[in-house]
Order: structure tokens, then C-alpha cells, then sequence
């Protein structure tokens, strides 16, 4: 079927208003009516073509598909692109895979492919021939699910095996996860269809709170007791970091709040090996209980000799 451009035969732009089509068509119609026309040929089919055009570009649906699809609108009517779906059934061939396909993705194929591949998607054939040809592949779905770690899993990395489906597979996590992180596994969503690849798979990970350890970014903040002597003297005292317990210096008179940061202590940063964030340990002073009669004296002298 040769395409013919409405908005040339009515003689208007493809900006016109409805009022502006009406007009034109009352116009042309008037010009080249049967009844003026006499058994001229050529009227005749100029008078079709008006009323076409008519037809088409008077109808705000129809001129909208016109508009998007040019010659191959009829078609996408006839294919069935309705309110509430495709119906895939009708076409399937075995009913089994069938599926409602969406307006949205009705639209988006027709746009994308245009009709000759459309109908090979529908119906595997070209135009009106029976001969079986190969069908549009399209990408399976992309499939979301969870999984919970301990903050301990996600310093140093773990698996973990994700039920879908009846299908077991098994996602790797790399040292550095954050809690609300999603991964994004390629090719481990829904199957496609038509040979076509399938979708992916978006992992989001939780990780709950740790009774030891708050974790912003890749800080790790931890509070540390130090006893009182060393605090007021001066020394050394040990942290646990969840790599290993690691010994700090306690300057002179360390006071009670100090925040100290332990460089490449904290969480590693999630792709990118040997590098880490920080341990920011929090001076917690330890008050000496059940002291003897003579540690007691010691301590009002302290306190005597500090008036």
C-alpha cells in the first residue's frame, strides 16, 4: 500500500488545528464531490484520499498513532494494541509462555522495531507469508530479593546462595558492603524471550546494628576503655578491631571523651583492595573499684596535695 501523506492532501501543516482540518476537508470535499465530478476518474480518487485523510486526521487518536507511526499506523491497530494489553495468548503458539503484553511495552516495540519486525515478534512471519521467520528477542525481566550479613561478613567478604525460582545461585559480596547497597548480578534474572538474554538480578544488602561498632562510611567508631592510670601516666592499651586487637599509645593525662583515629583501621572501601577507612576510638576512663583501705589514703593525699 503506497503511503500517502494526509496533511499534503488536505493541504494543511502538521502543526494544523482540528478547526483547520475541518475547514480544509469541507472545502476539497466540496471541490471534487461525485456529484461535481461526473464519472471523472481522477476526482473520484482525489475525493477517497480527502475523505481519508479526513478520517484519520479529524480523529485525535488515530493522528496521534499517524503521527508516531506515518504509513504503519493501520497496522499497529490491527495488531491489537489496546487498553489492558497485547494478549499474547492469541499468538503464543502452546499458551504456556503466554503473557499480557503491556501498552507500554506494545508502544515501545512498535517504536523501537517498526511493523515488519513486530509482526515477526507476533506471528514469526513477514506480512501475509506463512513462512516461519525468526522472532524479535526480548530481555528476560530483572528480578530484585535481600540478604542479611553481620558487619563482620561484610569486612571480609562472603557468599551467599539466592533462592529464585526453583534456582539456586550463588553472588559472591566483596570486603566493604554497606547496609542498603544493591548489587546488580548480570544474567540471573527472568529467562528472555525469543532467544533473547536475561534480565538481571539487583541484590540488596542489610546489614543490622553491631554491639560494638557504629559504621559511618567507612569509619568505624568503637569506644575504648582505659584504665585510670594510664589515662593520668600515660602508656599503652589495646583495642579489638574486627581484623585483629592492635595496641595504642595513651598520652599523659589522656582525658576522658579523647577521640583518637587509627588510620586504615576501619572498613575496607568496597572495589578497591588495600584500601581501608578509619578506627575512631572514643577514651572511655575506667574508675578503679574496691579499693583497699591503703589505696584510698593514697587518694585523699592525691587529693590533698592537688588543693
Amino acid at each position: 500500500m503506497t503511503y500517502k501523506d494526509y496533511y499534503d492532501v488536505l493541504g494543511v501543516s502538521k502543526t494544523a488545528t482540528p478547526d483547520d482540518i475541518k475547514k480544509a476537508y469541507r472545502k476539497l470535499a466540496m471541490k471534487y464531490h461525485p456529484d461535481k465530478a461526473k464519472g471523472d476518474k481522477t476526482s473520484e480518487e482525489k475525493f477517497k484520499d480527502i475523505n481519508e485523510a479526513n478520517e484519520v486526521l479529524s480523529d485525535p487518536e488515530k493522528r496521534k498513532k499517524y503521527d508516531q507511526f506515518g504509513e504503519d499506523w493501520k497496522h499497529y491497530q490491527e495488531a491489537g494494541a489496546q487498553p489492558g494489553g497485547f494478549d499474547w495468548s492469541k499468538y503464543a503458539g502452546g499458551g504456556g509462555g503466554a503473557r499480557r503484553m503491556s501498552r507500554e511495552e506494545f508502544d515501545a516495540t512498535f517504536a523501537e522495531q517498526g511493523v515488519g519486525d513486530l509482526f515477526e515478534l507476533l506471528f514469526g512471519q513477514e506480512g501475509g507469508s506463512r513462512r516461519r521467520r525468526r522472532a524479535v528477542a526480548i530481555k528476560g525481566d530483572d528480578l530484585d530479593a535481600e540478604t542479611t550479613l553481620s558487619l563482620e561478613e561484610a569486612y571480609h567478604g562472603t557468599t551467599r546462595l539466592i533462592s529464585l525460582d526453583g534456582h539456586t545461585i550463588r553472588v559472591t559480596i566483596k570486603p566493604g558492603i554497606a547496609d542498603g547497597q544493591v548489587l546488580r548480578i548480570i544474567g540471573k534474572g527472568g529467562p528472555g524471550m525469543n532467544g533473547g538474554p536475561s534480565g538481571d538480578l539487583y541484590l540488596t544488602i542489610r546489614i543490622p546494628p553491631h554491639p560494638g561498632f557504629h559504621r559511618k562510611g567507612n569509619d568505624l567508631h568503637v569506644d575504648m576503655p582505659v584504665d585510670l592510670y594510664t589515662a593520668v601516666l600515660g602508656g599503652k592499651t589495646q583495642v579489638k578491631t574486627l581484623k585483629r586487637t592492635v595496641k595504642v599509645d595513651i598520652p599523659q593525662e589522656t582525658q576522658n571523651g579523647k577521640v583518637l583515629r587509627l588510620r586504615g583501621l576501619g572498613m575496607p572501601i568496597h572495589g578497591k583492595k588495600y584500601e581501608f577507612g578509619n578506627l575512631i576510638a572514643k577514651v572511655v576512663i575506667q574508675i578503679p573499684e574496691r579499693l583497699s583501705e591503703q589505696e584510698l589514703d593514697l587518694f585523699r593525699k592525691l587529693a590533698a596535695l592537688r588543693k
